[in-house]
């Protein structure tokens, strides 16, 4: 056997977490796509730096939100934790392994910790299986059940556990609506016993009075199974309402990173008070009182990013400082983040 043969064989061997300990770390994360021209002869004249950057850490039993606006990066760190996407550098660390190191081979026994809920309900799931086997392949691919008996059993289990009867293991995805599929993706990412699951927008493509129903399960089986939930989203109410700490991105790096209630009540980054004062108030009156932060201009490309600062263009507080130091994400009271140095 060669030793490249060896090395592909040996699993990870990951250490055990405690709940309020770091379970993940992404370290100077960075995912740069090319952009080739040609069609025989491709040439790479440029890269998206669609995540630039981005370094946290997520706590065993808690909930990290995601935030910010669409194309700003959080989708593709989502995907890179999963080990979907390559990165381009950086590093992730889960329970002591880095998983930019490991090979397809290794990286199997990490698909059964961490798993994925994807944003459409109606795309993620195979529209020619019936649910009970969408859920039951899991367990079948990476052995965790030893008979179909046993699968079956455990498929009614995970139905049952996220609100829906044992009935709807016999239908397919297109017989059902849009909070039942979300379930079932719910199921089938519960189907390995995970530590932590990506949310990639898990409630968004579902109606408002939908959304409470999936937000309350995930709530309750995050305190039944201790799930770890990176939870992407651009809703801040149902940031608000799930997180317990929320990150704030903007064109591939972290601008704000703090506790949900700390975040929400004392924003400090300029980006972060302008997506906040956009968020609107029930009641007529009080909104007509608030004071908006307008935001002017466009987000810059993502391809040619400004240089310093990258939200510099659009900030009402910058300096020359802005435009030309990339500020750090440095703690400016306990478990409070800014990446600005005017704050």
């Amino acid at each position: 056997m060669s030793a490249t043969a060896e090395v592909l064989q040996v699993e990870p061997q990951f250490k055990e977490v405690a709940v309020g300990e770091t379970l993940l770390q992404v370290r100077n994360l960075k995912m740069h796509f090319p952009v080739t021209e040609g069609i025989m002869f491709q040439r790479t004249i440029a890269h998206v730096k669609a995540v630039d950057g981005v370094s946290f850490d997520i706590q065993r039993g808690e909930t990290l939100g995601l935030v910010g606006e669409s194309g700003c990066g959080k989708t593709t760190t989502g995907r890179c934790i999963l080990q979907l996407e390559k990165a381009t550098a950086g590093n992730i660390i889960y329970r002591g392994v880095d998983l930019t190191t490991l090979h397809d081979k290794q990286l199997m026994p990490v698909r059964t910790h961490i798993q994925v809920i994807f944003q459409d309900p109606y795309s993620s799931l195979n529209p020619r299986m019936k649910v009970g086997d969408i859920i039951g392949e899991p367990m079948m691919v990476h052995r965790i059940q030893s008979d179909r008996s046993a699968c079956h059993k455990r498929v009614t289990e995970l139905l049952n556990v996220c609100g829906l009867s044992a009935k709807f293991a016999d239908r397919y995805p297109h017989e059902m609506s849009g909070g039942q599929r979300q379930r079932v993706g719910i199921a089938r990412a519960l189907a390995l016993n995970p530590d932590i699951i990506v949310c990639d927008e898990a409630v968004s493509a579902l109606d408002v009075s939908i959304q409470a129903q999936v937000i309350n399960l995930l709530e309750d089986l995050r305190d039944e199974f201790h799930l770890t939930y990176l939870f992407i989203a651009h809703d801040l109410s149902v940031v608000r309402h799930l997180c317990n700490r929320v990150a704030v991105m903007y064109l591939g790096k972290i601008m704000e990173l703090a506790g949900g209630d700390e975040l929400f009540d004392n924003p400090q980054h300029p980006y972060t008070k302008a997506l906040l004062s956009a968020v609107p108030v029930p009641d007529p009156s009080i909104e007509q009182q608030r004071q908006h932060q307008v935001l002017h201009g466009e987000v810059p490309s993502p391809m040619y990013p400004p240089s310093g600062c990258v939200f510099h263009p659009r900030c009402t507080y910058a300096v020359d400082g802005c435009r030309r130091d990339i500020p750090p994400l440095r703690e400016i009271v306990k478990d409070h983040h800014v990446a600005c140095s005017e704050v």
